[in-house]
């Protein structure tokens, strides 16, 4: 694929790199904030070959690519002299509160997933070693190995506070300065202190309620989203001469202050509010959440919505040390995205789509649902049905069971060695029992709910079509 040629042909049909505010891009999607939507030829991307599909919500511009994007997204920032920020305000925003938050959220998420995915990987095939006696947990190679996939957890705060501060227009390298307040070893020992004595630890007469910030993900967002404001007002009210002194002094004194007071204490209220709560539902209706989760995923991946579970998901593990509810509901929902591929690859007569459905049910079985969810499934329709079928009867069975993940990745077949517990190798089998009856379930229902087979000609016809 020429890659730089895809890059000059979405630049020319979303109105030209003047109608950019910021753009980042995820798994397999570029994610694009516009000036003016108007000015972007949908119909033209979606004919281009190369891109298997537009969406516009929420107050995005989603291209989808595939596995392919970095490379795109790649020369849309040589092209463009673009660095993934926002570049300027869009003063016209005029999205609903929903949308903005929503996509903060996905701003901010989006450029971390590689580092937790890759520890999380690390950490559950760790766990394989363990269990099958293939590393000794006393050996100086795996306390190492757990420094490697401890590591983005531990400091997540750093990654979310230098992310946050890039999608909230402030100083990255001040925010993480921020994150490392919160997690000085001195300031961990004083609060540490302050649990056990249980005498009050004040900073100016302000008492600081104990809290643990290592692998937190609320406290920093809200520190970074005070920052975001702090910042202008430091440099507003900063005399000219002494600007390059005093505002970074009054932001990290202002911020560093409300941060540990308020700030820090209310984001963990809040993440222990969560967890609380899952562990209701847990009790309670177990079953239930995971079973909405498999059902509706494929639609809030259409939306770009699904990354306002990743902090639930990570706030899960970093507070109960398992996540019971976001993990187990989306790997149902993606093993069942490639059992219908599988279906349409089996039935189908169309040599190209059988190909694509054959591939991009292995890729999403692995995790990544974009290519099955848009080039097959969405275009037929009815398989998306299977699909949604397939993800929540295995979600309600993760459910039922309890099953429960103990690291964060990208939820595919790749990702069950993060299902093994302490418990054994019990949460895994039903893992796997899960994620089989995902992939039978919606494979079967593709088969009954059938599909209108493309035409040859039609789909030769969109592979050839390349526009530049």
């Amino acid at each position: 694929m020429d890659y730089k040629a895809l890059a000059k042909t979405i630049l020319n049909n979303i109105g030209g790199k003047e109608n950019i505010i910021s753009f980042t891009h995820c798994a397999t999607r570029l994610r694009f904030n516009l000036k003016d939507e108007s000015k972007a030829d949908k119909k033209g991307l979606e004919e281009t070959r190369g891109v298997m599909g537009v969406v516009s919500k929420g107050g995005q511009f989603q291209v989808i690519i595939g596995s392919d994007v970095p490379n795109v997204y790649r020369e849309l920032n040589m092209m463009g002299n673009f660095d993934g920020a926002d570049r300027e305000k869009n003063e016209n925003d005029d999205r609903s509160a929903l949308s903005k938050i929503l996509d903060t959220v996905a701003g901010i998420f989006t450029p971390i997933i590689p580092a937790i995915t890759g520890a999380g990987i690390l950490k559950a095939f760790m766990a394989l070693l363990v269990a099958f006696g293939w590393i000794d947990k006393s050996t100086q190679t795996y306390s190492i190995l757990t420094v490697f996939s401890d590591a983005a957890f531990y400091f997540l705060p750093f990654l979310i506070a230098y992310s946050a501060a890039r999608k909230l227009n402030c100083n990255a390298v001040m925010a993480m300065s921020i994150a490392g307040i919160l997690l000085h070893p001195d300031f961990v020992s004083m609060l540490g202190g302050v649990k056990e004595s249980g005498e009050a630890l004040r900073f100016m007469g302000i008492p600081i309620t104990p809290a643990t910030y290592s692998s937190s993900v609320i406290p920093i967002i809200l520190s970074i989203w005070l920052m975001s404001y702090v910042e202008p007002i430091a440099d507003k009210i900063s005399p000219k001469p002494v600007k390059f002194f005093t505002k970074p002094l009054i932001t990290l004194v202002v911020t560093g202050t409300i941060a540990i007071t308020v700030l820090g204490p209310l984001g963990t209220i809040i993440g222990d509010g969560i967890a609380s709560g899952i562990s209701f539902l847990n009790k309670y209706a177990s079953w239930l959440v995971p079973l909405i989760i498999g059902g509706v995923s494929p639609y809030l991946v259409m939306t770009g919505t699904h990354y306002g579970l990743i902090p639930i998901g990570i706030n899960n593990i970093a507070t109960a040390g398992f996540d019971t509810v976001v993990g187990p509901g989306m790997l149902g929902s993606n093993i069942a995205q490639g059992g219908a591929a599988f279906a349409v690859a089996l039935r189908t007569k169309n040599k190209i789509m059988r190909q694509e459905a054959y591939s991009s049910g292995i890729t999403a079985v692995c995790g990544i649902t974009e290519p099955a969810l848009y080039g097959v499934n969405l275009k037929l329709k009815k398989p998306l049905i299977a699909a949604s079928i397939g993800g929540a009867v295995s979600g309600l069975y993760l459910g039922i069971m309890g099953v429960g993940r103990y690291t964060s990745g990208s939820p595919g077949l790749l990702a069950l060695p993060g299902y093994i517990g302490t418990e054994g190798f019990t949460n895994i089998t039903n893992a796997v029992i899960g994620s089989a009856i995902a992939l039978v379930v919606s494979f079967i229902a593709a088969l009954i709910l059938g599909f209108d087979d493309p035409k040859s000609d039609e789909t030769s016809d969109d592979a050839a079509a390349y526009k530049v």
